[in-house]
């Protein structure tokens, strides 16, 4: 149902912020299962993850791919990490959008010198901790959010420094008033996220689709290069594909570039879930009429 991107400087109060969400979200009427995915949660070392660039890039990667195999409608994500970076933030923005979820940012603003003390003070407990040379390049790298960016809006802003944090605070109770808002058509301030054919997941019926889709196609293709040669660049009329197939009329010479471009196009659209929810073909003949008539609409001829 949602993805919500806890955002903020190292030691500035996102995972309790992003507890007590959850918690806000559990007591209210909302019937989706909350879920809160960290580095906690696969054991991931904050000094070790961003010692360098490479392990940096692995954690993005790993929450990344756990949040992309987690959100659905039927759950609400949390994503308790840095999210420092505006790049990351937008993939995650994309990743709900491809789910047509609602999305939105919680930021914890608090200042630098306030993070390093908590910092400070986790070390002398005991506690997870970042080194100080680490730290300090976090914060130098940090990315503020900027409501004015489709990845960070809408933005939810805390600030743990002066007002705390607990389930009351006005930032979230308004998070959880967004998350669990019911959307109808009259609705203007609850944006769900509406997937285009780029982002969309490819729902095949079955293992075999997809390599009877591709198979069917290229025999297609190659009927059509093979009728084109023999007409040495004529005009071709009736093309024939099979027995009961609709045949394909072409009034110019199509090269096999621009054959092969309809052909991706065509098995990505095809493989998208689409708004009437119609199915994949399931068998060749199926593919290769769908093909057919998609070939005659693109070329123009009928």
């Amino acid at each position: 149902m949602a993805l919500v991107v806890i955002c903020g400087q190292p030691c500035s109060g996102k995972s309790t912020a992003a507890k007590c969400l959850a918690e806000a979200l559990n007591d209210s009427e909302c019937k989706q299962t909350v879920r809160i995915v960290d580095e906690a949660s696969f054991h991931l070392d904050r000094n070790q993850s961003y010692a360098n660039m490479p392990s940096e890039k692995n954690l993005r990667g790993v929450l990344r791919s756990e949040v992309d195999r987690s959100v659905s409608k039927d759950n609400i994500i949390i994503v308790d990490s840095l999210n420092s970076i505006k790049g990351y933030r937008y993939e995650l923005w994309c990743l709900a959008r491809a789910a047509g979820i609602r999305y939105c940012v919680v930021y914890c603003d608090v200042e630098e010198m306030q993070c390093r003390k908590w910092n400070e003070e986790r070390r002398e407990k005991g506690e997870a901790a970042y080194n100080d040379v680490i730290f300090e390049d976090l914060v130098r790298r940090f990315e503020n959010p900027d409501r004015r960016n489709r990845w960070d809006s809408p933005l939810f802003e805390l600030r743990p420094q002066i007002d705390g944090v607990e389930k009351s605070c006005v930032a979230i109770a308004d998070a959880v008033s967004y998350l669990t808002k019911k959307v109808d058509s009259k609705s203007r301030d609850v944006k769900v996220l509406q997937p285009t054919i780029a982002t969309q997941n490819t729902r095949f019926s079955d293992a075999n689709s997809l390599y009877e889709m591709d198979k069917a196609t290229q025999e297609v293709i190659n009927i059509i290069v093979e009728a084109q040669s023999q007409a040495i660049g004529g005009p071709l009329a009736g093309i024939p594909i099979g027995q009961g197939l609709p045949s394909i009329d072409i009034s110019r010479p199509v090269g096999l570039p621009e054959l092969r471009r309809l052909r991706r196009t065509f098995i990505k659209l095809t493989g998208q879930t689409s708004l009437s929810g119609r199915p994949p073909p399931s068998d060749a003949d199926s593919a290769k009429r769908m093909f057919v008539d998609y070939l005659n609409r693109e070329l123009g001829t009928i």
